[in-house]
């Protein structure tokens, strides 16, 4: 009698729907940005929560360029960091933020 080994059936290549799907959401997704520093720890908390949320964001380091730190107090009217836009909603910082997430108002807002 010979016994064989159950093998796991794992589609490696996703298919066009599921590519499709992935595609559909990513356009759906909000253009998140966040205004940070190295040495910052809110900013480290803030990228954690987008980061669990498996949200993508593009973080703008205002220690390294100077005309974004102008540019980040002219679009905020705030001179702190985190400062964190949801396409053209100004969140605020990482406090502003954990509070619409304790209200849940974050996930709507990130289109999750």
């Amino acid at each position: 009698m010979l016994f064989r080994a159950a093998v796991p059936d794992f589609n490696l290549h996703p298919s066009a729907a599921s590519r499709k799907d992935a595609q559909k959401q990513a356009k759906s997704m909000p253009k998140v940005v966040i205004y940070t520093t190295l040495m910052c720890p809110y900013c480290v908390r803030a990228k954690h929560l987008l980061q669990r949320k498996r949200v993508h964001y593009q973080e703008i380091r205002v220690d390294l360029d100077h005309d974004q730190l102008r540019a980040m107090m002219s679009l905020s009217q705030r001179r702190t960091v985190p400062q964190i836009f949801i396409d053209d909603f100004h969140v605020g910082g990482y406090d502003d933020m954990a509070a619409m997430e304790a209200r849940g108002e974050l996930d709507p807002r990130l289109g999750l």
